[in-house]
């Protein structure tokens, strides 16, 4: 007997699949659905799991359950799109995950008896290399973890992450000193290589500029991610601000009104802010 409240996750969750069904049913389905592929649907995976992130951050339940809806759909879709192509379905999905989960927690679903987290992690991490046939020693080197989280976090995350790992492992400057000494170096080559040099010089250079300042941000236990998140954030609310008083296009008005109109902007959001941390 499956539990009620399970039993109402579950039909709503077939609901869900019949819905996409139809939408990539080829008798009465929506045009744009029929016309996705993997590839093209990629992005919206991304930018979903983006929006969850800020859902989460706001904390805003009715958000946060929208936003995990519109990442559910994606996985849902992704594989109705390849049940339509023969490859295989979201049962699949949902059977592959279900195992690898209760092979990396045999401390939950066998007889392993575990200390400590760090044994925890030691135990996935060689169940992993296991499963993908690799050799357990391999996956511990600094440079595979690395490579890793190049490969599957945002840049600004990786990079951090990279920090970290790295410093850990005792690439690391002496002091804070050190470190604002190799911004100023890395900042000199960047622009250098702005003024003589080739675009992938500069591509480079660039890197090497914003790879020093998570560094500092590491430093100083600052999040990159987060800070340049706030950014955009302020950038828009300021925008918004200027849109609200003015009755032309932004492109009507000179560089010193919008300059005046940023301004006030910034600086009405200012007291707002402080008017809510009283």
């Amino acid at each position: 007997m499956i539990p009620s409240n399970q039993r109402v996750t579950l039909d709503a969750l077939q609901h869900l699949i019949e819905v996409v069904a139809k939408l990539r049913s080829p008798d009465g389905g929506c045009p744009w659905d029929l016309a996705q592929t993997r590839e093209t649907l990629t992005p919206y995976v991304i930018e979903e799991a983006y929006e969850v992130v800020d859902a989460i951050r706001t904390g805003d339940h009715d958000a946060i359950a929208e936003e995990l809806g519109d990442l559910l759909l994606q996985v849902v879709l992704q594989s109705q799109v390849a049940s339509d192509e023969g490859q295989f379905d979201l049962s699949l999905v949902a059977q592959k995950i279900s195992e690898k989960l209760i092979r990396r927690h045999p401390h939950v679903f066998a007889d392993v008896t575990v200390e400590n987290l760090d044994e925890i992690h030691r135990n996935w991490e060689q169940i992993k290399a296991a499963e993908k046939g690799q050799d357990f020693a391999e996956t511990q080197r600094l440079t595979y973890q690395l490579k890793r989280y190049a490969r599957s976090l945002p840049p600004l995350m990786a990079g951090m992450k990279i920090s970290q790992k790295a410093a850990a492992a005792g690439f690391e400057w002496d002091t804070i000193d050190d470190v604002w000494a190799k911004f100023q170096e890395e900042l000199a080559e960047f622009q250098h290589a702005l003024a003589h040099e080739s675009k992938a010089a500069q591509q480079a250079e660039l890197g090497d500029v914003l790879f020093t300042l998570i560094n500092l941000a590491r430093w100083h236990d600052l999040d990159p991610s987060e800070a340049v998140q706030g950014t955009n954030q302020r950038f828009i609310q300021r925008l918004m601000q200027i849109e609200a008083v003015i009755d032309r296009p932004l492109a009507d008005y000179s560089l010193e009104e919008l300059e005046q109109f940023w301004q006030q902007a910034k600086a009405n959001l200012a007291k707002e802010r402080a008017a809510k941390d009283q």
